[in-house]
């Protein structure tokens, strides 16, 4: 018995620590925000509670435009980064050698050393109509003047893939670690090719690494605020905009509490559309990953 109670203890002081930061940082938090939400202004310092700034959400087309036009965007980049990010993760994970792997995921993890709006700044001096880019093309004679590479769809996606690709890379190659060279050896012996192998054996066993890489880059990308606004500009439309734009910009908390529990709602209900149709569940696939 005294065993019994002296493991409990043990197990509830290891928790406590996860406990009070959920708790402190997480549910409490988004009980103050739901509750701010609904918090409507009828007059000086006067407030009822409704779905008022639900509503407002619903009847102005910017705004839900907006938030459709960020989750397709974002599912885009997610897509795309795991398209990229695949073969990265399995020449790592099962054809470079020993050292050649550190070399490899430390060139991944390098650009991480510094914060995202230094990254982000860094693509900023190459895209611009006077850097890099531009330069290199007129250069060598593609272009006859200056070329404005930023504030467009394609550079926003492509500085997210840039900021979320370790978030991918990460879990791939745990996960394409684990898979036994056999099974793949064995799938060319029974006169599989290289398609065939990775449909049926390597693709299957990486699903929980392709699940959990693509939830986190989703996440990741769907609340970005510094890049989309950055290369973007001002005709980005991203919903984090519109979220600072309430809080910050219009001191209207309220709001901006409804779109940040709109957005949070969006997100959650697309990883579960996405675990659904992938069969797997949020705990198998972290369990695996």
């Amino acid at each position: 018995m005294d065993k019994d109670i002296s493991r409990r203890l043990t197990l509830w002081l290891l928790l406590t620590p996860f406990i009070l930061w959920m708790l402190l940082l997480v549910v409490i938090p988004h009980i103050d925000m739901f509750l701010l939400s609904i918090r409507e202004k009828v007059g000086p310092r006067q407030y009822e509670m409704g779905l008022g700034n639900y509503a407002e959400f619903f009847g102005e087309p910017f705004y839900w435009n907006t938030l459709a036009r960020t989750a397709i965007m974002s599912v885009l980049a997610t897509v795309l980064t795991l398209i990229i990010g695949f073969p990265v993760s399995y020449y790592i994970a099962k054809i470079a050698r020993s050292k050649q792997k550190k070399i490899l995921f430390m060139l991944c993890l390098l650009p991480f050393w510094v914060s995202e709006l230094v990254r982000t700044f860094g693509w900023m001096i190459l895209l611009r109509e006077t850097g890099i880019m531009s330069g290199v093309l007129q250069w060598i004679g593609f272009v006859d003047q200056p070329v404005e590479m930023l504030y467009n769809d394609i550079t926003v996606v492509m500085g997210l893939i840039y900021t979320s690709m370790l978030f991918m890379i990460v879990p791939l190659v745990s996960t394409l670690d684990s898979l036994d060279d056999s099974y793949i050896e064995a799938g060319y012996d029974l006169g599989g090719n290289m398609v065939s192998v990775m449909r049926e054996i390597v693709i299957p066993h990486a699903m929980p690494g392709i699940i959990s890489g693509c939830i986190v880059v989703f996440m990741l990308t769907l609340g970005n605020y510094l890049t989309p606004i950055l290369l973007g500009g001002k005709s980005s439309m991203w919903f984090t905009g519109q979220i600072y734009t309430q809080f910050i910009t219009r001191f209207n908390w309220e709001l901006g509490a409804a779109f940040g529990f709109l957005l949070l709602a969006l997100s959650s209900l697309m990883v579960w559309g996405g675990l659904r149709l992938s069969g797997q569940t949020l705990a198998s696939t972290v369990a695996k990953s």
